[in-house]
């Protein structure tokens, strides 16, 4: 099975979701590091409806300016126009199977797309 997760090494849950599926047997993992390679606002907005969530709840709203910048409340094209300018604001980490997607928080919500 081939999983993409969308990566911040800096992220402990992020960190401790790549060790899950390094160590899960036939799983080829490719790790994008959307700091530095972000994704699309086509692509996020596959990710979000594959995972069955909005682009809002995919806001990252700790340690950034997403409240005060009114994203939680704004329609689903300027939270990905935003979260696709500025990376930072994507709550990570998402990770891509055959399976479907999901934002792994807590990190063992992966197992669900393994």
């Amino acid at each position: 099975m081939k999983a993409t997760i969308w990566h911040n090494p800096k992220c402990g849950t992020s960190r401790k979701t790549l060790a899950i599926l390094e160590e899960t047997p036939d799983v080829a993992v490719t790790v994008v590091e959307y700091l530095k390679n972000p994704p699309t606002a086509a692509k996020l907005a596959q990710l979000y409806a594959d995972a069955g969530i909005t682009p809002q709840q995919g806001l990252r709203m700790r340690g950034t300016d997403a409240a005060e910048r009114g994203l939680p409340e704004a329609d689903a094209q300027a939270v990905l126009a935003a979260m696709a300018a500025e990376p930072i604001l994507i709550e990570r980490p998402l990770v891509e199977t055959d399976k479907g997607v999901r934002l792994c928080r807590p990190q063992e919500t992966v197992h669900e797309i393994l």
